[in-house]
């Protein structure tokens, strides 16, 4: 996890209101408490886990540089042939859904009309469920995610035809 991850975090527990939010991963865990009664509003705790640890992270590690190099190719080859369009993505690490429930419909189809502040998915985050906003008027062209599947903090989700 990157510095720049880590300041999205801090900014995405601040704007959901939640108290506090621990992340432990195989080589960092990091605690995020907001709303407390000094004058500092949010503390960050970063502690490194023991370097017997570390060789198994780094193999780790290695797939998923190509993870995140995959979906850039696929961005250009989509911008190169939907220019016209504006991609929104996923501000967060999670598990995607494109319905509130199993049992609701979709918030938005293919051919939907969204305005801006619209609810297009959500994406579930350490057991909390975050619903995600359009920032822009249009209509959804693409789906670029399966339903239930994980996302990646910056991964493009839906296409929107802004015209």
């Amino acid at each position: 996890m990157d510095i720049k991850e880590i300041q999205s975090l801090i900014k995405f527990v601040a704007k959901s209101g939640a108290s506090e939010v621990k992340l432990e991963m195989e080589d960092v865990k990091i605690t995020i408490r907001t709303g407390s009664s000094t004058t500092v509003p949010e503390t960050t705790i970063v502690q490194q886990i023991p370097v017997a640890q570390a060789p198994a992270v780094q193999p780790a590690a290695a797939p998923a540089a190509p993870e995140a190099a995959a979906p850039a190719p696929a961005k250009e080859e989509a911008s190169t042939d939907d220019s016209k369009y504006i991609t929104i993505k996923s501000p967060i690490i999670g598990t995607f859904y494109r319905k509130p429930s199993p049992d609701k419909p979709p918030f938005v189809e293919v051919g939907s009309t969204i305005g801006q502040g619209d609810v297009l998915c959500v994406i579930e985050a350490m057991k909390l469920f975050n619903d995600i906003e359009s920032e822009v008027s249009g209509k959804i062209v693409k789906v670029l995610v399966e339903d239930s599947s994980p996302v990646e903090f910056d991964q493009p989700l839906f296409l929107v035809d802004p015209s």
